[in-house]
């Protein structure tokens, strides 16, 4: 006979809330008796709110838990997201000229199943398209302030690949209100102590409002207080800083200059002496934030740099520390760690929300239905430490390849914070394109193509000249090139506007049959 199991999850926003809400759907726990879901949502535990940016990978993870696109879209004043426009991160703008480049979600078009780079970086330099316009339409439609999508195509699907921008606080009600539905028990309450038993796994943990509470597996949500897999079972967390510098982010939401203004369809990210700053374009405002470390700028000039980009506009700020970085082991006895209580690298490519993604669904597959609750354990956590290195690699080839003068700049393209692994590709890198087997897919966030897309968008220099004759379709390879530009001339057409189909998607959600 099987044993009734519990879970207890202990915080709400993004993170509690998703994991809620996968695992009752996952786990089938309203159809069935044999295991119990509880969340204890304390109201002295806030929703951070610098995640207001996500990854393709939450479409999945939306249409699983059965929630309507339009409805998602109208209740958390989401826009779509393509990709991300960065300005200024490989040179210091001057006399007005500023260098940008895209990283769009579309994986690159390729010729009779080989890449396009190659003959892209054959090209004569000042004639050649920008590499992500040159191999995909993406580029084009998100500058063209287009959406990814036409109002009567299907929940989370669409031409172009796409994530979103939202209100991260109104997402947390979105996901909760799914959660309940889907079985889960909502408590609200503190959390006053963790005890421990004699093994050093959590016996209970107990809330004034409720008492001791019990679970076989204890799931901590508690954002960067870490109450239970930090400050309760003491697992070590492994700073990133000495890679990854920033540590501050000064955030606000403001107005747009007009009710008809263009909604931008991807993240702008701004470099700035110290870190860069966000700019997210949401229905109703934009969020914008700036991301700086405290060794390189204090607080007051981060300030002054946030209201310079704003341009006078005044907004109230909200100021948010965090040290990048991750605890290697996430999952210790029966108390696993999920969200920013596991980890938190910087807002730089939307990776929070990917994270607690990746880790519920793993949380869902591997947790053995009787036996040691531990038993996914030592796997979990390789995966997850494997996924954060990996993560915080992609994250520092933005800073290292730049050639901007300040120290901040200077410093993280000295090789002696550059990891090994990525000094080695760096130096492959400089012979022949990335390749999809520098990479063990279930371990990384990011593809292969994600690499090209920053490293050429940055003017890195891969020189092909010795090895020119192995690529002989070149009259193919123009064929191709042309065919895109022709495609993204329709697209541009074709497609509606960002905002018009946002705002047709919060009056009456998407249309049954195309116009």
């Amino acid at each position: 006979m099987r044993r009734r199991r519990s879970i207890l999850i202990v915080g709400g926003g993004t993170a509690g809330w998703l994991t809620a809400a996968y695992l009752a759907k996952a786990l089938r726990v309203a159809d069935q008796g044999d295991l119990t879901i509880t969340l204890l949502e304390s109201p002295d535990i806030g929703i951070v709110g610098v995640g207001e940016a996500t990854f393709p990978t939450i479409r999945n993870t939306l249409r699983f838990l059965g929630v309507d696109e339009a409805r998602f879209i109208r209740e958390t004043s989401a826009t779509f997201k393509q990709g991300i426009r960065f300005v200024d991160w490989a040179e210091t703008p001057a006399d007005g000229r500023h260098h940008s480049f895209f990283h769009p979600f579309e994986a690159p078009f390729s010729t009779e199943g080989a890449s396009l780079a190659p003959y892209w970086l054959l090209q004569d330099e000042a004639g050649r398209a920008p590499f992500a316009e040159a191999v995909t339409i993406q580029a084009r439609v998100a500058d063209a302030a287009r959406a990814p999508k036409r109002p009567h195509e299907s929940d989370f699907a669409g031409p172009l690949n796409y994530a979103y921008h939202f209100d991260a606080a109104k997402l947390a009600q979105v996901l909760a209100e799914r959660a309940r539905e889907l079985g889960v028990r909502h408590l609200r309450g503190a959390l006053s102590e963790t005890v421990l038993d004699e093994t050093g796994a959590i016996a209970r943990v107990v809330s004034p409002e409720h008492g001791d509470l019990t679970a076989d597996l204890y799931i901590d949500c508690s954002g960067f207080r870490a109450e239970l897999i930090g400050k309760a079972l003491g697992s070590p967390f492994k700073s990133a800083r000495p890679i990854l510098f920033a540590d501050r982010a000064l955030a606000c939401h403001t107005p747009y200059d007009r009710p008809d203004a263009p909604i931008q369809s991807y993240t702008v990210a701004t470099a700035h002496e110290a870190g860069w700053t966000w700019d997210i374009g949401l229905a109703g405002a934009r969020g914008v934030g700036c991301v700086y470390s405290s060794d390189h700028m204090d607080d007051a000039r981060a300030e002054a740099v946030l209201r310079d980009y704003l341009g006078g506009v005044e907004a109230e700020t909200r100021r948010i520390r965090f040290d990048a970085g991750y605890r290697p082991k996430q999952w210790i006895g029966n108390c696993v760690a999920v969200g920013l209580s596991a980890g938190f690298l910087e807002p730089l490519e939307s990776t929070g929300v990917v994270l607690i993604e990746a880790a519920v669904a793993m949380i869902a597959e591997l947790l053995p239905h009787n036996g040691p609750v531990s038993a996914p354990a030592r796997r979990f956590n390789e995966l997850m430490a494997a996924r954060y290195d990996n993560i915080i690699v992609f994250l520092k080839l933005h800073y290292a390849l730049s050639r901007r003068q300040e120290p901040f700049w200077r410093q993280n393209a000295d090789p002696a914070s550059i990891p090994e692994r990525l000094a080695e590709l760096l130096e492959q890198w400089r012979y022949r394109p990335p390749a999809r087997f520098d990479f063990i897919l279930d371990l990384e966030t990011f593809a292969f193509f994600n690499y090209q897309y920053i490293l050429y968008g940055m003017g890195f220099k891969t020189d092909l000249a010795a090895g020119a004759g192995e690529f002989a379709d070149v009259a193919g390879a123009a064929r191709l090139f042309a065919k895109i530009r022709g495609f993204a001339d329709r697209a541009t057409q074709d497609l509606p506007s960002h905002r018009d189909l946002i705002a047709r998607i919060n009056a009456s959600g998407f249309e049954t049959e195309p116009a």
